[in-house]
């Protein structure tokens, strides 16, 4: 798998003193969409000021229309809530599902702490029916804490 190989790139964006933190988390989205076959939507959310909702932040994919979710709604807004890594393997299963797109089957969501506070998530759909391995959790889970350095 190309986790590994991806390691050193994250941390590269992640370390590069002139891109913005935008442009820093974009970069992240399209290295993990041109490098892995089945991430097909790869985006980031986060917490909306004092508000309890997740506000769209960089993302690479089809356009959305969910660029406010409230905690609580759909994978990403479950997370939210619970601090926990969301893996959806068959998001027809899902009951509290925000449907993006008709040809999503699947969906990760890993959350993003900073001094312990869940302050946001990157959330992955799929076209491939029940892609995700507990190596994309641990891989991702790579992914956030970098990520949490820049925020």
């Amino acid at each position: 798998m190309a986790f590994e190989t991806l390691k050193p790139q994250i941390e590269t964006i992640v370390s590069n003193t002139t891109s913005t933190r935008d442009e820093k988390l974009l970069q992240i989205c399209q290295l993990l969409d041109n490098n892995i076959s089945y991430y097909n939507w790869v985006g980031f959310y986060f917490k909306n000021g004092d508000k309890n909702e997740l506000k769209l932040g960089p993302y690479v994919g089809a356009p959305t229309d969910h660029t406010i979710i409230p905690f609580g709604k759909g994978i990403c807004g479950q997370v939210a809530v619970s601090n926990q890594n969301f893996v959806v393997p068959d998001v027809a299963a899902q009951d509290n599902y925000i449907a993006c797109s008709i040809t999503v089957k699947a969906e990760i969501v890993i959350p993003i702490f900073v001094n312990g506070e869940n302050i946001g998530q990157i959330d992955i759909d799929s076209n491939t029916p029940d892609p995700f391995t507990e190596a994309d959790e641990r891989f991702l889970e790579f992914v956030c804490s970098k990520v949490s350095e820049i925020l």
